[in-house]
């Protein structure tokens, strides 16, 4: 019998059983429309991540004083870890953690023995309380003269300010940020038009504003009317020298698209000196380098502020915990995906063993007028891959209509072809999986054994 006959018989039978092919593609339809759906969750993730982490370069630190909350969960991991020895904190006293050093000396880096705490028995990460550690540009010089990895850093203040322009009935409170010229390299800001804050502005405590493009919209309009015009923070007035291109959503912190940016001896002095507690960002020359260059760093504010305890965390971790996360989504959702294709695999191969049964004497007929155990194979093999293939088609139809859906629900989903690829394929293989053992059991009646069955 002609490949193209076993094609013949294959579409009769199916023609004549419509509901049952359909319910039987059930399970491969919603098979496939998962795959779809996952790679795009999945590969929405990626582009969600990347796009929370594009202001921050990935050998990028914080520095922040630590709270005497975080110093007591400092404290809480010393104690899992073992405690110190008294007065042996030269070693590097701090500890990692998912990106995260707290800690109160250090070793290699540190100006004269890495800064132990006077008087011994202190953990690293302790929880003595902070008294009067604030960070200052004097720090920044520091880091920058003794920390050899760094390529450049900034002291940085934020908090709120109210702010009024003439397009405003009334104040507004908005983000305010002070920073070095140097923030705009580490955060990579980027300029729609103008200029960022330079030492000038620095050194002279000018009056001057960076604004971000979605507040530029706010405060004045639109991005292009906010250059070279004024606005009022806190009572007193500041010239928009320069205003961001959009950056859109970035991870948790401060959302440059929102915020204005000041000299940050302008906004130490005049909006948010005593409101607000300095941090510091650095950049590592180096992505290898950052773990040395921040135990250098903790070396060296450990000097400077004996008693002060200090978090420090890295852009490239966070985003690597962050990548992993999403990762580990798809990785669940892919094996709910392949349980459902096998849960409509094993639909299939009851839905042939029936119709082997009910077809026995056809099959009979079949090898009677000399068809091959071969061909009978081919033939349920190939009913069993038709109805995959069809589960499969409609499910990659069905998985990138749903897309639209799921971005309402607002998670960020960026679907590719090459998911509609491997979803048929999954089809195509679990139809030929699922398929060939009832095939195999009707290729192996023999004629009379066929004719015989009711």
């Amino acid at each position: 019998m002609r490949f193209s006959e076993i094609l013949h018989l294959v579409w009769i039978n199916i023609m004549e059983s419509k509901t049952k092919v359909m319910l039987t593609s059930l399970g491969i339809i919603v098979g496939a429309a998962t795959i779809v759906l996952v790679i795009a969750i999945g590969h929405g993730g990626e582009v969600d991540v990347q796009e929370q982490f594009k202001t921050l370069n990935v050998g990028a630190i914080n520095v922040t004083v630590s709270t005497e909350a975080d110093m007591a969960d400092a404290m809480a991991g010393g104690m899992g870890g073992g405690m110190m020895p008294p007065g042996d904190m030269g070693g590097g006293g701090g500890s990692f953690g998912g990106g995260t050093r707290t800690g109160g000396g250090s070793g290699g880096g540190s100006r004269s023995g890495g800064g132990g705490i006077p008087g011994g028995g202190q953990m690293g990460g302790g929880s003595t309380r902070q008294k009067g550690v604030t960070l200052t540009t004097t720090d920044v010089e520091d880091i920058l003269s003794y920390v050899p990895d760094l390529s450049s850093a900034s002291i940085v203040l934020s908090g709120t300010g109210a702010v009024l322009t003439d397009n405003l009935d009334e104040e507004t409170d908005e983000t305010i940020v002070g920073c070095l010229p140097e923030y705009q390299n580490i955060s990579n800001l980027e300029l729609l038009q103008g200029d960022f804050i330079t030492q000038d502005d620095e050194d002279s405590k000018n009056k001057v504003a960076v604004i971000g493009n979605s507040l530029a919209k706010t405060l004045f309009g639109s991005a292009y009317a906010a250059y070279g015009d004024v606005l009022t923070i806190e009572g007193k007035t500041y010239t928009v020298v320069g205003v961001l291109s959009e950056i859109g959503t970035v991870s948790s912190g401060v959302s440059p698209d929102d915020s204005i940016y000041l000299p940050y001896s302008t906004a130490q002095k005049f909006v948010l000196g005593s409101t607000a507690t300095p941090s510091i960002m650095a950049i590592a020359s180096d992505v290898k380098e950052v773990s040395s260059a921040m135990t250098n760093i903790t070396a060296v504010l450990t000097e400077n502020y004996p008693n002060g305890r200090f978090t420090l965390t890295d852009a490239g971790s966070e985003m690597e915990a962050a990548t992993t996360s999403a990762n580990t989504l798809s990785m669940l959702l892919i094996a709910v995906a392949i349980i459902v294709f096998i849960v409509g695999g094993i639909g299939i191969m009851n839905v042939l063993f029936v119709s082997v049964r009910e077809r026995t004497q056809e099959i009979g007929i079949l090898k009677a007028l000399g068809c091959s155990k071969r061909e009978i194979l081919m033939e349920f093999l190939v009913e069993a891959n038709f109805m995959s293939t069809f589960g499969g088609v409609l499910g990659v139809i069905a998985g990138f209509a749903l897309v639209p859906a799921v971005r309402m629900a607002g998670m960020t989903v960026e679907p590719l072809a090459v998911s509609g690829v491997l979803a048929l394929a999954f089809a195509v293989v679990t139809g030929t999986v699922f398929g060939f053992y009832p095939a195999y059991k009707a290729a192996q009646l023999t004629p009379i054994e066929a004719l015989q069955q009711e």
